[in-house]
């Protein structure tokens, strides 16, 4: 290509302002269209982070945008449930594609789409920016050639806070159908996919949710897991948005030959024997086992964590400044992001298998639900099958 990638950003809510933000930091690509059916929003999106040229403009529908200007990339911000019929026109254009997490609400329409999108020629992506976190990127190596020995379990906490008016700020939050979840599917969906990049396939979990601290909502604030790998590997799950005042997202891997912890998306913990001999393994109840921690961790797998932003938005748009870094470099590369529909539909798969054992209290197989079964039916209908 030449030029910047010219860019639609389609939902100008929260998500779509820092998405706005990343785009505006990044030297290779410029925004050309915001869209959106209220006005207001896509004028004060385009206040706030429009290029002067070239000159972007606001539409109220994304067939309006795709018909008036020339667009390169689409990137989708809108309630989940709305993703992939946005995503299936921008294809359909012949247009690359970013989708904000989730892919969307259904496996079953997931599914299709990723057929669809594996033939378009195009580069289809996900956003699920913690796989570009340095911490993370150190993990996953060490998992995967084997640093680690045989991984054999994970212990991951999303324990998070949002008050009510986090729910009552918008109609379609806390709705099954247009955004697919609640704290788990919003919330702890990044540390699901997580799990999914450092141990592989999951293939079976085990539930329980609950609405314990929030009113005038249909899913649930607090979902807690078992989740078997295709390796035998075995992890524990918590995500919940009831944990006043909130804490940190922490994930810890352990393998027959070392471990790590990541906590707040920063390396907290990192042993492995084969790189590590001149540490010693701790005893019973050990916090470090002699291992290294906090900057000595970072330092010993060779990376230093990005400083924090000048803002709290600079925080955030940081992880998604990272993968936009992998989607110019797929663009113009003609080769396959960082992040594939198909890990995205692994992951949405997952999440639904978790909801559906929670429905039914029973253990259930991903594997099944990736080929459709329970995909679209209404947890509500699955709770009235317990016991039968």
């Amino acid at each position: 290509m030449t030029g910047p990638i010219r860019v639609a950003l389609v939902g100008c809510g929260a998500i779509g302002r820092k998405h706005a933000l990343a785009v505006e930091q990044h030297p290779a690509f410029a925004l050309v269209a915001a869209v959106d059916p209220v006005e207001a929003y896509s004028a004060a999106l385009l206040a706030d982070h429009a290029p002067t040229s070239p000159e972007p403009a606001a539409y109220s529908t994304l067939p309006d945008a795709l018909r008036e200007c020339r667009i390169d990339l689409v990137v989708i911000c809108t309630p989940s449930g709305t993703h992939l019929d946005l995503a299936q026109q921008a294809v359909d254009a012949g247009t690359h594609v970013v989708i904000e997490k989730p892919l969307d609400v259904s496996v079953t329409r997931a599914a299709a789409f990723a057929r669809r999108a594996a033939n378009t020629g195009k580069v289809v992506t996900v956003i699920s920016q913690h796989r570009f976190d340095p911490a993370s990127v150190a993990v996953a190596r060490a998992v995967h050639d084997g640093s680690f020995g045989r991984p054999t379990s994970a212990v991951a906490s999303v324990a998070w806070w949002r008050d009510q008016s986090y729910y009552d700020g918008g109609d379609w939050r806390g709705t099954w159908r247009l955004d697919g979840g609640g704290a788990l599917m919003n919330q702890g969906v990044h540390t699901s996919d997580l799990l999914c990049w450092f141990l592989g396939r999951p293939v079976e979990v085990q539930a329980t949710a609950s609405l314990l601290a929030h009113e005038r909502i249909e899913v649930e604030d607090t979902v807690a897991t078992t989740i078997r790998f295709e390796s035998g590997a075995i992890a524990v799950l918590l995500a919940t948005t009831a944990a006043y005042p909130g804490l940190t997202a922490r994930l810890q891997i352990h393998g027959t030959e070392g471990s790590a912890v990541i906590d707040n998306d920063r390396l907290e913990y990192f042993h492995s024997a084969k790189s590590a001999d001149h540490h010693r393994p701790g005893g019973a109840g050990s916090v470090t086992g002699g291992a290294v921690t906090g900057n000595q961790a970072e330092a010993e797998v060779g990376f230093v964590n990005t400083p924090a932003g000048p803002h709290g938005d600079q925080d955030f748009v940081l992880g998604h400044r990272r993968q936009y870094d992998d989607i110019a470099r797929a663009i113009t590369t003609g080769t396959e992001p960082g992040v594939t529909v198909d890990d995205a539909l692994l992951s949405l798969a997952l999440v639904r298998s978790i909801y559906v054992s929670a429905a039914v209290g029973e253990r259930i197989s991903v594997g099944e639900v990736l080929d459709g079964k329970y995909s679209d039916v209404h947890l509500d209908v699955l709770r009235g099958t317990r016991g039968k």
